[in-house]
C-alpha cells in the first residue's frame, strides 16, 4: 500500500468494514484509510483487527481506526459496532459488509448440517443484521450513506461442485442487496454489491494447492490468465461507495478475471 493516495474521496467520512482482520476486508479498510476516511474495523477476533489498525497507521494515512470485536450473526454485536462507530466519529457514511465463511468441498448430501447453519448465519443472517443496523443509523442522518455487500460469483453468477450451500448463501446476498436498495434509496442510502471470483486469498486455493499451483491453474482457466488481487476488489468497493457512483443503485459488480464473461 502506498503512503499517499492520489485521490481523497472519503475525507471526513466514516467507514465501517466487517471481516476486516484479513484478506479482502483488510485491503478495503486500508484503501478507505488511504483516501481519507475514518475507519472502524470489525471481526470476531481482536488481534487480527489490531493488526489491520497498525497497518493503517504505519501507512501514514490521516484516518483514525478503531477495532471492534463483533460477530455479525449476533444482532447485539452488530448494533454495538455501529454504536461504537457513531460514538467515536459522530456518524456512519459507508458500510462494507464483507464478513463471510466458506464450508464446502463435498457434495451437498455429504455437507454436515452444522456447516450449512454456519454459512447461513454469517453469510446471510449476518448481512441482514448488519444492513438493519447500518440503515437505521444512515436514515437518521441528513446525508444518508452508502453500503456495499460482498457477495460472490458463486451464487447467481456461477455454480461449482462442492459449493452448493455456499453459493446459495451468496446468491441470497445478491438478491438481498437489490431488495434493500429499492427499499431504502428514497432514504438517501445507496446499496450495492461486489461479487469477487477467485482472488489472491487462501479461500481460492484448492485443497493442497500452493499459490504457484493456483497461478498455473488460473493461467489456463481464466480469460485474464490470473486471479484478481484484493486491491482490485477494493477498488470496486470504493467506487460503489463513492460519489462517482451516485446513480448506481442495486448493482452487483463482478470482479472475476473474466470467468463469467
Amino acid at each position: 500500500m502506498t503512503t499517499t493516495a492520489t485521490r481523497a474521496r472519503f475525507t471526513d467520512r466514516t467507514a465501517l468494514v466487517t471481516g476486516a482482520g484479513s484478506g479482502i476486508g483488510r485491503t478495503v479498510a486500508l484503501a478507505f484509510a488511504a483516501e481519507g476516511a475514518n475507519v472502524v474495523v470489525t471481526g470476531r477476533r481482536r488481534d487480527p483487527l489490531e493488526d489491520t489498525v497498525t497497518l493503517i497507521e504505519e501507512a501514514g494515512g490521516k484516518a483514525l481506526a478503531v477495532a471492534v470485536a463483533a460477530d455479525v450473526s449476533v444482532a447485539a454485536d452488530v448494533q454495538a459496532a455501529v454504536d461504537a462507530t457513531v460514538d467515536r466519529f459522530g456518524r456512519l457514511d459507508v458500510a462494507v459488509n464483507n464478513a463471510g465463511v466458506f464450508r464446502g468441498g463435498a457434495p451437498l448430501a455429504d455437507l454436515p448440517e452444522e456447516d450449512w447453519h454456519t454459512q447461513l448465519a454469517t453469510n446471510v443472517t449476518g448481512v441482514f443484521l448488519a444492513l438493519q443496523a447500518e440503515i437505521r443509523q444512515m436514515r437518521s442522518q441528513s446525508t444518508g450513506g452508502a453500503i456495499v455487500n460482498i457477495a460472490s460469483t458463486f451464487g447467481v453468477h456461477v455454480r461449482h461442485p462442492g459449493a452448493a450451500a455456499y453459493a446459495a448463501t451468496k446468491a441470497a446476498v445478491s438478491v438481498l442487496t437489490k431488495g434493500a436498495a429499492l427499499d431504502h434509496i428514497r432514504d438517501g442510502i445507496r446499496i450495492n454489491a461486489v461479487s469477487p471470483g477467485a482472488v489472491d486469498t487462501p479461500m481460492s486455493l484448492n485443497p493442497g494447492e500452493t499459490e504457484a499451483d493456483r497461478a498455473e491453474r488460473a493461467r489456463a482457466a481464466l480469460p485474464l490468465g490470473r486471479v484478481a488481487t484484493t486491491r482490485e476488489v477494493a477498488a470496486a468497493v470504493l467506487y460503489l461507495a463513492s460519489d462517482d457512483a451516485a446513480s448506481v443503485v442495486g448493482a452487483d459488480l463482478v470482479v472475476d478475471s473474466g470467468a463469467t464473461a
